[in-house]
């Protein structure tokens, strides 16, 4: 049997001998590659924490002393080590391992949320807990990016963790450079000239160029090369890295050397008090096109082949490519444009804005709030940003929206990414909360385009609103079909498809009704991309002998008039979204309709008050009665209560 096929906990880590520890190494990033190849996943991430994994969990007493990994996204190491090596054939899927880290698979992994910046704050509570049962020797570990450390909260759990002069918090700060993409700002600067210092910088790109020339030969080259710095430096540089607070800090340290990690380690672990370790690790380390490749080194990739890192499938065009093609379209039209990503220029379709207009273009870091909040800034000083975030992120920042874009009644257009169902990233990267969060913001109006067409139509309109905030928002993926209205309302509501279905008395339909009376009508309320599953249950629903509109309002808060009087004249509204159920759109438009006295009973489709686990986007849609069939079959099954009940006014 292997190394890795032996290990079922960090016991039998530390049972092995130190000499087998790089050999450990070379099988676990071997395993990474072959496994994450085929289910997509973190790869260039967790092939850069390898070693510092094995040497964390050699070190320290997992579980009794927690390992807190930010984002932890790049967990997969972690996993390994406690016993879930076997499974990762399963990784991301539906009823498998989670992408990150997750209280239901093992007493080794505390937290779940995939949201950066929050480990330190939880160590520091963890720490303040083991102080007050007086387990004083019990630490707790945070290994934090230096991409999540520009996010402000790190920032406000070190000025709390500097006071507790006896809590034993480790923070581990891995330092590869990069968030998604490089890191920007003061902090990365800084970090630059630490590493500088030392020659970490002049070693990784000799090690760059071995990778480079030697494909897989070139892990151990590089490895040697880092070897040149074995050892540790332990020295306190608070005017260099984190001014006045006086933490203990250690490094930098070589992330790829385990003896040198463990040496840095082991006297943390000893430490009495907050203390930083600085390492030092290169994402992607050992595969030579992760290393290679310039935007963001494999930080998250799909199927991939697992020699040369090309990625399988055909690309189709997707949502964000429309909506970055637009953005540039429209700043070459007027100068005021600016747009703002949260270290995530690439994934949000911000890069190509960047290239063209680097003037005009803003990466704030992790920061979602400061991004808001900058925003505003902009505006009141006569520009209009444009903020690309994922959806998932929006919900750190709605303070800002509110108080500070909202309140001062500023144009700032918010761009969600990935809005809805994301899938197999996971309960907290799902993008279901947006509407029901903005809904509530006055002033706010929100367009959730159903196509290609209508991101591009949107996204103009919501950038000539000069009176106010908008959003718009778009799911993960692939372009839907462009499904072209019928008609179009003065407000702007496009209708999708009228029915007008015969009833025969002698067809067994779900809605038959008694001889002489008129079939119940149905108005079907398509939230953005759910048009198009809405229209394929529409073609059930007739087959089924029922009367349906379906209509696509485009901009879903506020609710637009038409959709009152529209309700007015239908038997049944039935509102489908992909966002949360309880105070989505549905919620706004039964808002609506009572408000205006109309009765129509209205229903939902949407996504119900929980965290959907992950899998697929398909799989979460499916299980929450978002597929064609299953929505036909539930408006059936009102229909029949309709008609059954509408005498004696039940439904």
């Amino acid at each position: 049997m292997s190394l890795l096929e032996n290990i079922e906990s960090p016991q039998d880590l530390k049972a092995l001998p130190v000499d087998k520890l790089d050999d450990l190494a070379v099988e676990i990033r071997h395993h990474l590659i072959e496994t994450v190849s085929v289910t997509g996943g973190h790869l260039g991430p967790n092939l850069g924490v390898v070693e510092l994994t094995i040497a964390l969990h050699r070190v320290f007493d997992s579980p009794r002393e927690p390992i807190v990994f930010d984002t932890s996204h790049q967990s997969y190491v972690h996993k390994m080590l406690t016993g879930r090596s076997k499974d990762f054939a399963t990784l991301r899927q539906k009823g498998g391992l989670s992408g990150y880290t997750d209280r239901g698979e093992s007493e080794h992994d505390w937290t779940e949320s995939s949201h950066a910046s929050a480990a330190l704050s939880i160590i520091d509570g963890m720490s303040k807990a083991f102080k007050i049962k007086g387990e004083d020797h019990r630490n707790a570990v945070a290994v934090v990016g230096d991409g999540a450390l520009t996010g402000g909260m790190c920032w406000e759990a070190l000025n709390n963790i500097s006071a507790g002069h006896d809590r034993n918090a480790v923070i581990v700060v891995n330092d590869n450079g990069r968030s998604y993409s490089p890191t920007i700002g003061g902090l990365s600067e800084n970090l630059g000239r630490i590493r500088s210092q030392h020659g970490y910088d002049q070693l990784m790109q000799e090690g760059k160029k071995r990778l480079k020339s030697m494909g897989w030969v070139g892990e151990r080259a590089f490895d040697a090369l880092h070897a040149v710095k074995e050892g540790v430096k332990s020295t306190v540089l608070p005017t260099e890295m984190f001014p006045e607070l006086g933490i203990k800090y250690v490094g930098p340290i070589n992330g790829h050397n385990v003896g040198a990690l463990l040496h840095a380690l082991s006297y943390a672990r000893d430490y009495e008090g907050p203390i930083i370790v600085h390492v030092v690790t290169e994402k992607g380390h050992g595969f030579a096109p992760a290393v290679n490749e310039p935007k963001d080194q494999m930080h998250s990739t799909g199927a991939i082949d697992p020699v040369t890192g090309v990625a399988k499938g055909k690309k189709q065009p997707g949502w964000t490519a429309a909506f970055s093609e637009e953005l540039l379209a429209a700043a070459a039209q007027r100068d005021d444009i600016v747009a703002i990503t949260a270290a995530m220029a690439g994934p949000t379709g911000l890069a190509p804005f960047e290239e063209k207009f680097p003037e005009r273009f803003f990466d704030v870091g992790i920061a979602e709030q400061h991004a808001m909040a900058s925003a505003s800034g902009l505006a009141l000083a006569g520009m209009h940003p444009v903020v690309a975030v994922y959806s998932t992120f929006l919900n750190r920042a709605v303070d800002q929206v509110i108080m500070d874009i909202a309140l001062l009644k500023m144009p700032v257009t918010i761009v969600l990414d990935r809005a809805g169902v994301t899938g197999s990233d996971g309960p907290s990267h799902n993008g279901v909360w947006d509407m029901a969060l903005m809904s509530i913001v006055p002033g706010m109006r929100i367009a959730a385009p159903r196509d290609g067409a209508r991101l591009r139509e949107l996204f103009n309109e919501a950038i000539a609103v000069e009176t106010g905030p908008t959003v718009v928002r778009f799911p993960k993926g692939n372009l839907l079909d462009d499904i072209e209205a019928v008609d179009t309302l003065a407000d702007g509501v496009d209708i999708l498809h009228y029915s007008d279905v015969d009833v025969d008395s002698d067809t067994d339909t779900a809605a038959e009704t008694a001889e002489g009376e008129e079939i119940p009508s149905v108005l079907i309320v398509a939230v953005g991309a759910m048009s198009t599953r809405s229209m394929r249950a529409t073609t059930i629903l007739e087959e089924s002998g029922i009367n349906v509109t379906v209509i696509d309002p485009r901009w879903v808060c506020p609710v637009a008039q038409s959709i009152v009087a529209l309700g007015a004249d239908h038997d049944l509204v039935v509102v489908i979204e992909d966002g949360i159920m309880r105070g989505g759109i549905g919620s706004l438009i039964s808002e609506a309709l009572e408000a205006a006295e109309v009765d129509t009973p209205v229903r939902h489709i949407a996504i119900a008050n929980y965290f959907p686990e992950h899998a697929s986007r398909g799989e979460v849609l499916a299980d929450n009665g978002l597929e064609p069939t299953a929505i036909a079959e539930q408006i059936n099954q009102w229909v029949e209560m309709l008609v059954e009940e509408e005498t004696e006014g039940q439904f």
